[in-house]
């Protein structure tokens, strides 16, 4: 079999009218679809993160714990966020996502403005602890979501704008948190009307997306009829060389999640290497996402300046990502951008411990966050591209959340002990990014090999022994020959 037949259908060159389609659908998908879930995660990402801008201005000592005790329950947070991803994706799956979403906003937008009410040590680790079993099933739900909506290589972008939402988050936290900041109210703390605020506007819009999300392509209000049958038919035509689902009238497999697809996603070794590297390439923009205005306020910044000046390097992070995932896209390639990233990131480490004006220092946290976000919504692009079995795929979103373990190691790193130069912390992160660098760079070449063996297998093969491949269960999704990973 030529290397030709082996490269997947959905990557060879549609016809005019598909083009022309594909165009509509995309840009009405654009218009009525990501912008809202993009809006979803930027709550999700200013609950997450306001317990730093907080902190500027005295939320520990007024609860009656300390900074440490934050440290603790960022960290808490982060493990139930991450060991419960797994199962609440699945829970998503069989719920539908427009009815799961809408559940656990409501619920982590509860506790989030419960923050505002409680005292002690205790309550601030429950309420962390709620926050981090709710928004567990957000991300990996959504992802899978939009993977049905949109085809293996128009995802990335997608991905990365919707991703670059929790850079925006941090930019947008540290925005409402200098206006909040500015109140000269007494009946409350500033720091209380900003968990107010924030979580009650999470609730409000958690409920606007009961009604406006579609349980699926074949339901989407905002398409026509032909639209929805392309749009269904498109994703099947996308796993169909592989997978042998057959989609209900929504475009939802009616298999929703099999023992196989778990199996096959457990032994899948080359998951497991990449987590560990996936986990060392986030250490940075999970650390900062909290911790950005303590580190900037030890350059010599008041409480309240130090929000807004927080405000720029998450800008950074948000513009480095959508370039890298629009290139990403255009060029239909992975790898090589997420290297690039990390290596961005390693240049604004080494510009931020190695200098000390407090200018260069700033400097280097924009170029450290431009390339930071680039390599965990390009890896999950990655990754769903790369398992064409729509339950299998569902299973590796979830387990790479793990990923997000990355938050309990810079929870741990950047404490105020450090202040105000943090630079244990920095050198910790730093030797993280160059671990992460030479994963990243095994990883492809890995992939690489699995092709050639793949093409190897694929030679001399026919047009009916591919189609056996396809039908035969013996090989599983990514595993048939007949299926060659995107780089």
């Amino acid at each position: 079999m030529s290397e030709e037949n082996a490269v997947p259908t959905h990557v060879r060159s549609p016809s005019c009218g598909d083009k022309v389609m594909t165009k509509r659908v995309n840009r009405k998908m654009d218009i009525a679809l990501l912008p809202f879930l993009s809006l979803l995660y930027l709550f999700n990402g200013l609950d997450r993160s306001n317990v730093g801008n907080a902190e500027t201005q005295g939320f520990t000592t007024d609860i009656g714990a300390t900074s440490d005790d934050l440290n603790f329950a960022v960290s808490v947070f982060f493990i139930t966020f991450v060991l419960l991803q797994p199962p609440s994706a699945a829970i998503g799956r069989w719920l539908g996502a427009k009815h799961w979403i809408t559940i656990i906003m409501v619920g982590w937008g509860i506790f989030t403005l419960a923050h505002a009410f409680i005292h002690g040590r205790s309550a601030l680790i429950a309420v962390r602890l709620m926050i981090g079993v709710f928004e567990a099933g957000f991300y990996p739900t959504t992802i899978t979501y939009l993977s049905t909506f949109y085809s293996r290589y128009d995802l990335g972008v997608r991905i990365g704008l919707f991703y670059g939402q929790y850079a925006v988050a941090g930019a947008f936290s540290a925005s409402i948190a200098f206006g909040i900041f500015h109140l000269n109210e007494t009946r409350l703390k500033n720091w209380q009307y900003l968990f107010i605020i924030e979580g009650g506007l999470t609730i409000l819009v958690a409920l606007v997306a009961w009604f406006w999300l579609p349980r699926g392509p074949g339901s989407a209000w905002f398409l026509n009829s032909d639209e929805q049958k392309f749009v269904v038919r498109r994703i099947r035509k996308d796993n169909i060389s592989y997978v042998t689902h057959e989609y209900g009238t929504d475009g939802v497999e009616r298999d929703r999640l099999t023992k196989r697809d778990i199996v096959e996603t457990a032994k899948d070794w080359k998951l497991f290497f990449l987590l560990i590297f996936n986990i060392c390439a986030s250490v940075p923009s999970q650390a900062f996402s909290v911790f950005m205005p303590m580190v900037v306020q030890g350059l010599g910044y008041s409480s309240i300046q130090a929000n807004l000046m927080s405000v720029p390097p998450f800008i950074c992070g948000a513009i480095g990502l959508y370039l890298f995932a629009l290139s990403s896209d255009y060029r239909k390639e992975r790898g090589y951008h997420i290297i690039v990233g990390i290596f961005i990131s390693l240049i604004g480490l080494i510009i931020t411990v190695t200098t000390l004006s407090h200018g260069a220092q700033y400097a280097g946290l924009c170029i450290l966050l431009f390339g930071s976000y680039i390599s965990a919504p390009l890896t999950l692009a990655w990754l769903s591209g790369n398992n064409p079995e729509p339950g299998k795929r569902s299973v590796v979103v979830g387990v790479n959340g793990f990923g997000n373990f990355a938050g309990v190691i810079g929870s741990q790193l950047y404490k105020k002990r450090y202040a105000p130069r943090y630079l244990t912390p920095f050198y910790a992160t730093l030797g993280f990014v160059v671990a992460a660098l030479v994963g990243y760079i095994a990883y492809k070449f890995i992939l690489k090999a699995v092709n050639a063996k793949k093409l190897q297998m694929a030679s001399g093969k026919t047009a009916e022994q591919a189609e056996a491949e396809r039908l035969d269960g013996t090989r599983y999704a990514d595993a048939k020959w007949t299926f060659l990973y995107g780089l």
